[in-house]
């Protein structure tokens, strides 16, 4: 079986769509697996160090805010259009694949649709309650549709071949948090709460400054608690600035990182969580059973992050703070209010866990192969 997967743009996109290609791969040896995407953007960075062949195409979306530089930049993505048919023309020749999967992201569009006109056996994965436009445009054309949530699925509109799938979380999320006290034992957590929070490997402004007034509340009321942030790579010098401003200090109880390179073990550690509310963020918490402080990135097409948490909201596994409503204050009482009851996390990861589709990559594999043999 020869597979090409297209997923670009964010990790929420790639990631999935490793963790696809892995378990066709573990079910069937013989697969070619390759990708296409763009060399500038981060799955080029990704799919490369996994080890998959990799087919440049340049595909950029459209720039809607009025502005000389967005100008220059739809003028680019009406370029990159242009050249796109004949650019997977010569992917799909070289690749001859038995089946196309999109995973989302701009780059999946052409070389998905070019697939199905071929009469190539086709499917795309939608990750977010609300789909993305790439994705709508793409259902009614493709032979069979993942969703992540069913909400996803009714936003999509072809209910005939749409399957409710849940999203593909690794291996590792499951295999640690059945090592929960082996993950605290490392940070010596003892019995204080873990708050874990992080806004995305490059930082999230807002929310380092949120953090800052949430560490300088608990160091100030002397709190039973771990706190573990990353603060991003442009949120750095931002941290460091905050903890002299308002008078904190990383220690015993406050473990400050850049980024977080071994979060399945973290999020075993982890009692409470604050984070950005991306797709597959909220897999790994539904999967490891974790309570959440959910704060959507405003900064997303069709305000996805925001209709993604109102999923753990509805049956109480998160809260959600909309970022125009997040301040220091609103924060730390949310975070009160959690630790006032005893059983209240636990609860709410109980709830999380009721979300978590275990079996996301085995349903996947499973309708993929069977497509494939389809006539």
């Amino acid at each position: 079986m020869r597979v090409l997967i297209a997923a670009g743009g964010t990790a929420g996109h790639i990631n999935p769509a490793l963790a696809i290609a892995g378990a066709l791969r573990a079910a069937d040896p013989s697969a070619e697996i390759h990708f296409a995407g763009r060399k500038e953007g981060m799955e080029y960075r990704l799919v490369t160090q996994a080890g998959y062949p990799f087919h440049h195409i340049e595909v950029t979306g459209f720039q809607r805010r009025p502005s000389l530089e967005n100008l220059r930049r739809n003028v680019v993505t009406v370029w990159n259009l242009a050249r796109s048919g004949p650019r997977c023309k010569a992917i799909l020749n070289e690749v001859k694949p038995d089946l196309v999967i999109g995973c989302g992201g701009y780059v999946s569009g052409p070389v998905v649709r070019a697939a199905a006109k071929r009469g190539i056996k086709t499917a795309i994965h939608e990750q977010n309650a609300f789909p993305g436009v790439t994705n709508k445009l793409l259902a009614p054309e493709v032979d069979v549709v993942f969703a992540a949530v069913q909400a996803g699925a009714d936003r999509l509109g072809a209910p005939g071949k749409t399957l409710v799938v849940g999203n593909p979380v690794r291996p590792e999320v499951f295999d640690w948090t059945k090592r929960r006290d082996e993950a605290r034992a490392k940070l010596n957590a003892g019995d204080r709460t873990v708050i874990l929070s992080f806004g995305g490997s490059l930082g999230a402004r807002r929310i380092n400054e949120v953090v800052a007034d949430l560490c300088a509340w608990e160091q100030k009321n002397h709190l039973n608690t771990l706190h573990l942030h990353a603060t991003g790579q442009y949120g750095v010098e931002l941290f460091r600035n905050l903890e002299k401003e308002k008078g904190f200090a990383r220690g015993d109880s406050l473990i400050v990182r850049e980024y977080i390179d071994n979060m399945p073990e973290l999020l075993a550690a982890a009692d409470l969580v604050i984070s950005r509310a991306g797709a597959l963020t909220l897999a790994e918490l539904e999967a490891a059973g974790r309570a959440a402080i959910l704060i959507p990135s405003p900064n997303v097409a069709e305000n996805h992050q925001y209709y993604n948490a109102l999923e753990l909201a509805k049956v109480d596994a998160a809260v959600v703070i909309e970022e125009k409503d997040l301040t220091g204050e609103k924060l730390v009482e949310e975070v009160r209010q959690l630790l006032a009851e005893d059983t209240r996390l636990a609860r709410m990861g109980r709830n999380a866990r009721t979300l978590s589709v275990d079996d996301s990559l085995n349903r996947i594999v499973d309708r993929l192969q069977k497509l494939v043999r389809e006539p």
